[in-house]
């Protein structure tokens, strides 16, 4: 498992655009991806989920990717965090 936490820079957080954006980068891996906050663990790869976390500027998210390509998948996003988020 390969992990990485990341801190919302965002003025809005992780709103409509960029979840639907999160989701799709996510859905290019096969690995099993997670993205955790302080009150909830979703699955990366369905956008209701990822909008119900709620994330706001400043709170800290947990991605955990777990499979053949979790290295690859990791450092995808935490490229597209640094990006986007």
């Amino acid at each position: 498992m390969t992990e990485f936490k990341y801190v919302i820079t965002d003025e809005l957080g992780i709103h409509a655009r960029p979840a639907g954006m999160l989701v799709k980068e996510a859905k290019k891996f096969a690995s099993t991806i997670k993205l955790a906050t302080a009150a909830k663990t979703v699955d990366a790869k369905g956008i209701m989920g990822v909008m119900s976390l709620g994330a706001k500027k400043g709170d800290e998210v947990t991605v955990k990717a777990d499979g053949a390509d979790e290295a690859d998948a990791a450092a995808a996003l935490e490229a597209f965090f640094k990006a986007n988020l």
